[in-house]
């Protein structure tokens, strides 16, 4: 029997998503065969305005055999879509599609067929209208699952936030020691079971220098105690660190995973360092989800120039794990 296959849904479909898809597959080889949820219309268009050839093998739900899968051929699940244009504007007109796409991926997933699953990114401001902070909680949320984590994984460095796309306001309110328990461990779990080690780990404080002239000192009285229960616990761990200089290469040479408080304490950093050498993983879930480290990026549409690293080492990722 072949290797499990690794699914993708397009996600937005007036994003880059589909260029550096086509700039993927032209330029690297996989084991596992790669199978396409998305429209075969606006497919066609974008190969024809970006001047891309393969030959596409439609299939089904229903007929799906691994044994007839093969990456000579782009193996798509076609989702109907009445995009007439390659590129448009972003709006909530893509909603029902996209939503499509995804219930089309997980109904394959939960039938046991495969468990690896990549989507292009999506609009949060139009398609999740609030109802979530992100994509990872709107997926754990159709899994059912209460206790999941966002890691922009790269092998030399990793990095975790403690809330994600959360305002700035509301983020000291959501610092608990429960939460920083189950990060940490949904951390330690993945990297022993995907990786065969145990990732040594270190946790950044709230406050700049891990400070505050606030009567309230997070890192005092939340983040400090928490480091020293999962110590106890055999976690191997390490903090509260300034987020000013943990990343400074001295410093950041000596772990595998930073767990930072906010969004943007760790991954602004991450970003500097690594460009598009990461992708999103979602510890937490009964499969392995990841998406390219980057929005749809509207302005780059049909340009032809966006970079497609994020989504080689995603699908790498999957292909050896």
């Amino acid at each position: 029997m072949k290797n499990k296959p690794i699914l993708i849904v397009a996600g937005e479909p007036n994003s880059i998503f589909l260029e550096i898809f086509f700039k993927t597959i032209k330029f690297t080889k996989f084991k596992n065969p790669i199978i396409l949820i998305c429209s075969k219309r606006l497919l066609k268009l974008q190969m024809t305005k970006l001047k891309f050839k393969k030959k596409i093998k439609l299939i089904t739900q229903s007929n799906l055999s691994l044994e007839t899968l093969d990456n000579k051929f782009i193996n798509l699940i076609n989702v109907d879509f009445s995009q007439t244009s390659a590129f448009e504007k972003i709006s909530n007109k893509s909603n029902f599609y996209i939503k499509e796409c995804f219930e089309i991926a997980f109904k394959i997933i939960k039938s046991g067929v495969t468990d690896r699953f990549i989507n292009g990114p999506i609009s949060k401001k139009n398609f999740l209208n609030k109802k979530f902070l992100g994509i990872t909680e709107f997926i754990s949320n159709k899994f059912s699952i209460s206790k999941s984590a966002m890691l922009i994984y790269n092998k030399k460095l990793s990095v975790c936030p403690l809330t994600t796309h959360l305002p700035l306001k509301f983020v000291s309110k959501k610092i608990n020691k429960k939460k920083i328990y189950e990060k940490i461990l949904l951390i330690n779990n993945f990297y022993n079971k995907n990786l065969g080690y145990e990732p040594k780990i270190a946790i950044l404080g709230l406050n700049p220098h891990c400070e505050t002239i606030d009567k309230i000192n997070e890192d005092e009285i939340i983040i400090k105690p928490s480091i020293k229960y999962l110590k106890k616990q055999g976690f191997n761990v390490h903090g509260p660190y300034s987020a000013d200089t943990i990343f400074l290469k001295n410093n950041r040479k000596k772990f595998n995973v930073i767990l930072g408080m906010y969004h943007d304490q760790v991954l602004t950093p991450i970003k500097t360092l690594f460009e598009y050498d990461a992708f999103n993983i979602t510890l937490g879930l009964p499969f392995i989800r990841i998406s390219p480290d980057h929005g749809p990026n509207e302005s780059m549409l049909g340009k032809n120039n966006s970079n497609p690293l994020s989504l080689i080492k995603a699908i790498t990722f999957l292909d050896k794990n």
